[in-house]
């Protein structure tokens, strides 16, 4: 069986209640695609339209009325909020595989009156709600797929076509009180939550949900080793300092069980000064390829700035307080130092292996959104290249 593209986009709704983490969860865990590309929109009422239009359709499985109340929904609910013309925001997954438009439909659910439960997205985070005469008191998708891989092409060709304009890092869609200053801040969930088709990601966005802060950006990154050298770049001079006591101490027992006599502290204090540094750039080389795959050393020249193979999600957060409120969840580097009930006590390993990055303060969010470039337009180009330009 051939590898399809399939799309679930996640409803303003949903990303309002936070629902986003336990929705990305259900569909990695449950369908074991690649997810190779997420992207927020802001779509306007021209794409809204066009989208709707393609909505009812004799291929799919759906119930004809479930169709229409879809299809009203998304005019409804998708496209500017009439009354302050704000856009509304929401999230495109984009997934790779065999049978993906299948599998990603099955784990999204069909409505059907009288169900009830909670295996399928739409179980959990949907609502179908019916008076004694059943007509339709409200309704919540949660989340919206096609039913088909003709459809699923369909479909993401027209939004592809409009990503370049109304897709990327969100502005101006939230909405604040008189006096409230937003800031923003970059997350990244690390490669070692993607080694396997786990609900890890999804669950740390959940626990990042905590915030009460908001998405505006999102990206699946795939880091190049020129990337991690410049986003870790002020690590290493601390690296090839703060470690030489460690080294030193390292190096002064190593020495002395195999040379058999006591070293000086003196001459440890040397030994920190040479080593130090070498050891600093040794672990710097270490997280260069632990973000990227490739150390700059066994990386060819020409290639530095490719895309590396480790994945990862680069998120941006907008709110009051963002840099702190992120960084509270987060915990401190070492996950063993780390509070219950942060990110990296639940998910980390050690002091580099510790589930994700979050920026330190405004001026490095702005650095580091820089380098990774979150609004870069990789959900057309996958699109693009797996659909073809015509």
């Amino acid at each position: 069986m051939s590898e399809e593209l399939a799309y679930a986009i996640i409803t303003p709704y949903s990303l309002h209640k936070s629902r986003t983490g336990g929705i990305l969860s259900r569909l990695t865990t449950r369908t074991g695609l690649d997810l190779v590309a997420v992207r927020m929109f802001a779509p306007s009422a021209e794409l809204v339209t066009q989208y709707a239009d393609k909505t009812i359709s004799a291929d799919d499985p759906q119930d004809h009325r479930i169709q229409e109340l879809i299809y009203q929904y998304i005019r409804q609910n998708l496209g500017p909020d009439p009354k302050t013309g704000r856009r509304r925001r929401i999230m495109m997954l984009l997934f790779k595989g065999e049978d993906a438009v299948r599998k990603t439909r099955a784990v999204v659910g069909s409505f059907s009156p009288g169900r009830y439960g909670g295996e399928t997205i739409r179980d959990t985070y949907g609502d179908l709600v019916l008076d004694s005469d059943g007509e339709v008191l409200y309704f919540e998708p949660a989340v919206l797929a096609a039913p088909t891989p003709d459809e699923a092409q369909e479909k993401l060709r027209l939004w592809a076509g409009f990503s370049d304009t109304e897709g990327g890092v969100l502005e101006n869609v939230i909405a604040y009180r008189p006096g409230e200053r937003p800031q923003r801040t970059l997350v990244l969930i690390k490669p070692d939550n993607f080694q396997l088709a786990t609900g890890r990601p999804g669950n740390m966005i959940d626990f990042f949900s905590r915030t009460g802060l908001f998405i505006v950006g999102i990206r699946v990154l795939r880091m190049s080793p020129a990337q991690a050298m410049e986003f870790y770049g002020p690590v290493r001079e601390v690296l090839r300092t703060k470690l030489k006591d460690v080294v030193a101490s390292r190096a002064k027992a190593v020495l002395e069980k195999e040379l058999g006599f006591t070293i000086p502290a003196e001459q440890e204090g040397q030994l920190g000064e040479m080593l130090g540094p070498l050891f600093g750039d040794d672990q710097f080389e270490s997280i260069v390829k632990f973000m990227s795959g490739q150390t700059p050393g066994e990386c060819p020249a020409d290639q530095i700035d490719q895309p590396g193979t480790e994945k990862c999600i680069s998120l941006v957060y907008e709110g009051v307080e963002a840099v702190r409120k992120i960084r509270d969840i987060l915990g401190p580097t070492d996950p063993s130092k780390a509070p219950p009930g942060s990110i990296r006590r639940e998910f980390g390993q050690s002091v580099m292996v510790n589930a994700a990055h979050a920026s330190d303060s405004e001026e490095n969010a702005v650095r580091e959104m820089g380098i990774v470039n979150v609004g870069e337009n990789t959900f057309r180009r996958v699109v693009e290249e797996f659909y073809g330009t015509h």
